[in-house]
């Protein structure tokens, strides 16, 4: 396992293809700072770039906290001017975990507020252990979800629900947050990081290039209404059906041996 560093607090893991994404600002409860911001959008361009990593699992190596959101001790300083210059630095981030081309896993423990969870948000899946506590509690602080909250938590569970939980600002203990779609899966307290590297792994077994063009077409076709999104999946289909992933996928299927995919 191969391990590089983006600034003090982002971290890069090799799990063969697997690439697991730490904050790792432990004695902030991983509060995203300007520096944290900066770091993350930077990891992020390298494995959007990387044609190894199939798959991102995003984890934290504090033990009672996923990410606590926005760094307010740091925001508590800024004048008008900082805050404008620090918005794009921001959004950087919290963009460069959603458009990344592979699937990506989050694996929650403990406080995942505001932009922590709005991070959590960003991933395809949410795997969470017991403990976990989420939610996005913006207005009780004067502003409103900022890293995408407002537009991917409906998406998730609908507007009226997504209305419901931004305007009262309330945490959502783990079960609650696993009944109403919050997360994805609901393991023991202690074990959302393993097993979403093993769902990370389980994924990473498929043609990287299938996945990367899966996820393009369900990403593309939110919303759509059926006969285009039909569309944006045929578009996907195309871009893979000539691929050396499809010719060895078909051959190791009459085979009976796992495929060795190209990648390409």
């Amino acid at each position: 396992m191969s391990e590089e560093r983006f600034g003090e607090f982002v971290l890069v893991r090799r799990h063969g293809h697997v690439a697991e994404l730490v904050l790792d600002r432990p004695k902030a409860m991983n509060a995203v700072s300007t520096e944290m911001a900066r770091s993350l959008a930077g990891a992020c361009a390298a494995l959007a770039a990387d044609r190894d990593a199939r798959v991102v699992v995003l984890t934290s190596s504090h033990e009672r906290a996923f990410c606590v959101g926005a760094d307010l001790k740091e925001r508590n300083s800024f004048t008008d001017a900082d805050l404008v210059r620090q918005r794009p630095v921001a959004r950087a981030a919290y963009t460069g975990v959603l458009e990344l081309p592979m699937p990506t896993v989050a694996a929650v423990h403990g406080f995942a507020l505001g932009g922590g969870f709005e991070l959590a948000l960003s991933c395809d899946l949410i795997v969470a252990d017991t403990t976990a506590l989420v939610g996005l509690p913006e207005v009780s602080v004067g502003v409103i979800p900022g890293g995408g909250g407002t537009q991917l938590l409906p998406r998730r569970v609908g507007a009226a629900r997504a209305a419901e939980l931004i305007f009262s600002a309330r945490r959502v203990e783990a079960a609650e947050a696993a009944e109403l779609g919050l997360v994805d899966r609901l393991v023991e307290a202690g074990r959302d990081r393993e097993e979403a590297l093993a769902l990370g792994q389980r994924i990473a077994g498929n043609s990287p290039v299938g996945l990367r063009a899966a996820k393009r077409a369900l990403r593309l076709g939110h919303g759509l209404d059926l006969r285009a999104g039909l569309e944006v999946e045929d578009a996907a289909w195309r871009s893979v059906a000539f691929s050396g992933d499809r010719a060895e996928g078909v051959a190791a299927f009459n085979e009976k041996r796992t495929p060795q995919w190209p990648g390409e």
